[in-house]
Parts: C-alpha cells; structure tokens; sequence
C-alpha cells in the first residue's frame, strides 16, 4: 500500500510529500498522529514548491552575482544608511511601485548591491530581470532586425523588478534612447526598476542626450525613487589587499 502511494504522489508530481512521506516510513522516524502526519505532507510539499519557484525565479534573472542581503558591507566610509538598506529586503518599495537608483565609483558594490535586492525579490516571489545597459540595448537592436522587439519590450515590462547595471558608460544613440524611453514608459507607475551606474544621477541627462526625452525618462525614473550613493574605496581592490 505505501509502495503504491509513493507511486502515485511520483506520478501527481508531489515531489515533497513525497520525500517527506517516504521518510516517516523510516523505523526512526516521528509517531505522527494522522492530523501530525496530513500537516507535516501538506508542509512539506508546500516547501518543496517553494523552494522551486525561487530556484525558477532566480535563474531567470541571470543575474551578474550570487549576492545576499545579509553580505552587505556597512563600513563607516561607505556613508550607507543601513536602515534604508535593510528595509529594502521585505521589498515594500515593489509593492509601491518604486524605484532605487545606485550610484558610485568602479568597484564601490554597486552591481551586488543591485543582485542582493534583486535575489531577495526573488526569495518572496517576484518576478526579477538583471541587465547590463550595453546587452540589453544590443538585445533590444537585434530584436528589431528579428521582429522580435515587441515580445521583448513585453517581457521586459512584465517584469515586478528589472535591473539594469553599468548604466552611462557611454551616451545613448537614438535608437537606444528611443528604447529606454519605452522601457521607462512602460514600467512607470506599474512596476519597479534598479539602475546602478557610476555616474552621478546628475550627470544621466547628458548621458540620456535629447533633451526634452531625457527631462520625460529622468521625471519618471526619479520620481518617487530611493537614492544609494555609495562612498569609499573600491570593495574589489579592499578585498584584494586583505588577500
């Protein structure tokens, strides 16, 4: 009978109750009453499939660094409000719709920075991209090539979070000015957006050129945004001395 049991939760793929039933045939294992044993199945299976979404969640966002909140560095000379960090991890800011904009120098933690909140995310469930600037946009013009730029901006858009990393290193063509337009069109007021680059927020107009597309992209992105500027040295060449 237990044979067949675990053959049909196989089948029905219930794959944690199915470990988990399988191991309380164990002579070691817990004398469970029957309202112990449904409840300790139902769990078990509930985390299992838990566990999956998340393992889904994250590997679709390709995201640049295995990164976690807890790793964060604090130091005294990243001037970081550690408050404000720490608040980000229960994700309220996707649920309003908001906006973190990271700034800093090369190597300042920017991008894992971006990665730790992105894997949170994903850890409650929500739906997560991470981009570099410079793929993306090439993404975005061979989709043109192929007909496939509307699926894309789709995706895209139906992201809760999408990060783009590295942005401003070198100005926006029109085509790719045109693009970011939409993609910050599309998510404005719906869905959230990180951006970490090493330019100052500031200077993003110039970077972003035509002016009065620049004042529209920068009046949604900064609208209702949280702003990181990262301080001190750079964490790579900080961990290279400590080696």
């Amino acid at each position: 009978m237990n044979k067949q049991t675990l053959e049909h939760m196989k089948q029905l793929r219930l794959y944690g109750m199915y470990r988990a039933f399988d191991s309380s045939l164990s002579p070691q294992s817990i004398n469970y009453t029957n309202d112990e044993l449904i409840a300790y199945l139902l769990q078990s299976e509930w985390d299992d499939r838990q566990n999956r979404k998340i393992e889904r969640l994250t590997k679709a966002a390709r995201f640049r660094y295995s990164a976690i909140m807890e790793a964060i560095d604090f130091d005294a000379s990243r001037q970081l409000d550690k408050n404000q960090i720490q608040r980000f991890a229960s994700c309220e800011f996707i649920k309003q719709k908001q906006n973190i904009l990271i700034t800093g120098s090369t190597g300042a933690g920017k991008s894992y920075m971006a990665s730790a909140i992105g894997h949170q995310a994903c850890s409650l469930g929500y739906k997560v991209m991470y981009y570099n600037t410079n793929k993306l946009f090439t993404m975005l013009k061979t989709s043109k090539a192929d007909g496939s730029y509307l699926k894309q901006i789709n995706k895209l858009e139906k992201q809760d979070l999408l990060i783009i990393d590295d942005f401003g290193l070198k100005a926006l063509d029109a085509i790719n000015r045109h693009s970011f337009m939409e993609i910050i069109e599309d998510r404005h007021g719906e869905h959230s957006i990180i951006i970490a680059s090493q330019l100052p927020v500031e200077a993003w107009h110039e970077i972003i050129g035509e002016q009065t597309i620049a004042d529209a992209i920068l009046d949604r992105l900064v609208h209702n945004a949280h702003r990181i500027d990262i301080k001190g040295e750079s964490m790579r060449k900080k961990l290279k001395n400590k080696d």
